[in-house]
């Protein structure tokens, strides 16, 4: 069974990829959620609905005992699971001016990110090396890019995450192993729901926020097996803000 994980795919950006890699794919794909299981369900039941397999997982990327108690014991029941792609998508946002900036509020956008990316790779790694294939694709940002006033955590997390691909890709590349990373700028999701969309929509070349459907579509292409030769790629996608 080729299965698929995505982290923090309960709503947003992370459901339109589990729906897409399960559809396009055909991949068996692994939902994984922190706190709210009813999105993760919806999830899998839009999943379902199209003809695609699944299950929810839960487990804080952000906390290594978690995430390899959640994967070893699911692969324990499912031992003729094979995860070929995982996508780290999961990532939360505490933003305000660093200068009054908590360290908490620092440490757990880091941990989250860059951490859990750390977390849920590692322990994947060596098995996709054995089997001469694999597909990572990290879900950073134009912050992590640019950089972005009011985000230097959020910035610093996802830059170090775009570091990371890069040098990653260059050591399983042998292997048939592709880590790319997909950076989107406004994206429709309740996470830009609170934004002034009006304003922020004049900053944008292409005059509109994107859908989460198109950040998905790049990543099921980047998971596909017609990505083979692309690695250590950061592909942005955000309408020509950042280009």
């Amino acid at each position: 069974m080729k299965c698929a994980l995505v982290t923090g795919g309960s709503r947003g950006i992370g459901r339109a990829i589990c729906q897409k890699l399960a559809i396009d794919l055909g991949y068996f794909v692994l939902i994984n959620y922190q706190g709210n299981e009813t999105a993760a369900l919806e999830t899998l039941h839009l999943v379902e609905q199209e003809g695609g397999n699944g299950a929810v997982l839960k487990f804080d990327v952000s906390d290594e005992e978690a995430v390899n108690t959640a994967l070893s014991n699911w692969i324990g029941e499912h031992p003729d699971a094979v995860v070929e792609v995982v996508v780290n998508n999961a990532g939360v946002a505490k933003d305000g001016l660093f200068m009054w900036m908590k360290k908490e509020d620092w440490q757990n956008v880091l941990d989250v990110s860059l951490n859990g990316f750390f977390h849920v790779t590692n322990f994947f790694i060596q098995k996709m090396l054995r089997n001469r294939y694999g597909r990572i694709i990290n879900v950073v940002s134009v912050s992590g890019v640019k950089g972005t006033a009011g985000q230097v955590n959020y910035s610093a997390a996802k830059a170090g995450v775009i570091g990371a691909t890069k040098a990653l890709a260059q050591e399983v590349a042998k292997r048939n192993v592709t880590v790319n990373a997909v950076a989107p700028g406004f994206i429709q999701t309740d996470m830009t729901a609170e934004m002034d969309e009006q304003e922020l929509v004049k900053l944008i070349p292409a005059n509109r926020f994107g859908k989460a459907e198109e950040v998905a579509d790049l990543i099921s292409f980047l998971a596909s097996k017609k990505s083979g030769y692309i690695t250590g790629e950061i592909i942005n996608i955000n309408g020509g803000i950042y280009s």
